[in-house]
């Protein structure tokens, strides 16, 4: 345990000198070449205060989590908790020696704590930062409803998911690691393909995409590459997402936010995040990356497959017994620092999927429109503007808006 707590503790060390780079990036006065005639100075002044602001609480943040990280395993939490969920399921008069139900026992109680633990620092993140600049959009009613709805997924689809890993667990055998990964792979395609269908409408309100001039010009442009769109939706709510693509085969639909729509002032706007999101298909993007993360989550479940064994490394974090929950829980702790460092890979890869994806854009004549699509995020809940390329590189799975601006600018120059 003694070594976990070591990595965890450089790995914190690390990150934190990233977060003093990018707070350096924030501090340069200058504004980035890129966003030179597109944004003003004070524009740029207002989103570096906010920047540093909002980078000087995630200072606070990390330290806040790593300590109870840390402590959590130091000091035996996880056993300390499991046996008090199991004592509470004795004192309602339900059976502790049931796995599953202590597990569901367990996660609720660690689901609320972490909801209370975390509830401070949302709220000041999104009330006190986010409220200071000018940046909330959301009402407390809204925040609490957005949260509810985000537990309400967790109660809908956690106990099914928990009952069928310990099931898989418990019958997996020498085979196991293929069980989960087999498990785990229907799974997430599965949901790929029910989310939209059955979880989405059950929060939000989907309308089909009227007849009219922006219609007509998505239903043009996935027919002119092949795309098998069949269906288009409106979805209702505050979403910082603009659009996305779903489904399996010849039956594809495109889900619009209704918030992107109404904030751009043109069709050809809309239409450059289809055609964005359209890039992503041709090339593949969606089937790489998930070969990809199939192939690290293979090699995952491989690796607790083979720690599970080891009786010595679970006692050391003070359990006498393994149950199912405990083990993913520990060796997720395990194998956090080399999952940072495959993440890191992934990102890379996903990056330069987001170049190519923009690159495809301009050549379909979108440049203007997507580079204003890019921009418009800064008028009300800003990306960094100017990021460190350590730091971007580490944590976003897409390049940030001056790195794609300058990419935009040199395909641009291309295609002309």
């Amino acid at each position: 345990m003694r070594l976990i707590l070591g990595i965890k503790i450089l790995t914190y060390i690390f990150e934190t000198y990233l977060l003093l780079r990018q707070r350096a990036a924030f501090r340069v006065p200058t504004l980035p070449e890129p966003l030179q005639g597109v944004v003003t100075q004070e524009k740029y002044e207002e989103s570096r205060a906010y920047g540093l602001d909002a980078i000087n609480f995630v200072f606070v943040q990390k330290a806040v989590v790593k300590l109870i990280d840390i402590s959590m395993l130091y000091f035996g939490f996880f056993p300390w908790f499991w046996k008090r969920s199991g004592d509470f399921l004795m004192y309602v008069g339900l059976n502790a020696e049931n796995e599953v139900i202590h597990s569901l026992a367990y996660s609720a109680g660690f689901l609320f704590c972490s909801q209370i633990v975390d509830l401070p620092l949302l709220l000041y993140g999104t009330f006190v930062i986010d409220g200071r600049h000018g940046f909330n959009n959301q009402t407390g009613m809204l925040f609490f409803k957005d949260m509810l709805k985000g537990i309400g997924n967790i109660i809908l689809l956690g106990p099914p998911s928990l009952f069928a890993v310990i099931f898989v667990v418990q019958i997996g055998g020498p085979y196991l690691a293929i069980y989960l990964w087999a498990f785990w792979l229907v799974t997430t395609n599965v949901m790929m393909t029910l989310y939209p269908i059955l979880i989405v409408p059950r929060f939000n309100k989907l309308t089909p995409l009227p007849d009219g001039e922006l219609r007509t010009e998505i239903e043009k442009l996935a027919s002119s590459h092949k795309f098998p769109l069949k269906k288009i939706f409106v979805i209702d709510g505050s979403s910082p997402r603009n659009a996305y693509m779903c489904g399996f085969f010849k039956s594809k639909s495109i889900m619009l936010y209704d918030t992107f729509i109404q904030k751009c002032q043109n069709t050809d706007e809309v239409v450059s995040i289809i055609a964005h999101e359209l890039g992503h298909w041709k090339f593949n993007h969606t089937l790489y990356s998930t070969i990809a993360t199939q192939v690290f989550y293979f090699l995952q479940f491989g690796g607790y497959t083979l720690a599970r064994n080891s009786k010595d490394l679970f006692q050391s974090f003070g359990f006498e017994t393994q149950p199912v929950l405990m083990e993913l829980i520990i060796f997720q702790h395990i194998v956090k620092p080399l999952g940072r460092l495959v993440r890191f890979g992934l990102n890379l890869v996903s990056r330069s999927f987001e170049f190519q994806a923009d690159a495809f854009t301009t050549k379909l004549g979108y440049y203007l429109a997507f580079r204003a699509v890019l921009i418009k995020p800064l008028e009300n809940d800003p990306s960094p503007i100017n990021t460190d390329a350590w730091y971007s590189a580490y944590h976003y799975s897409r390049p940030q808006l001056v790195e794609r601006l300058a990419a935009l600018g040199e395909s641009n120059k291309k295609e002309d």
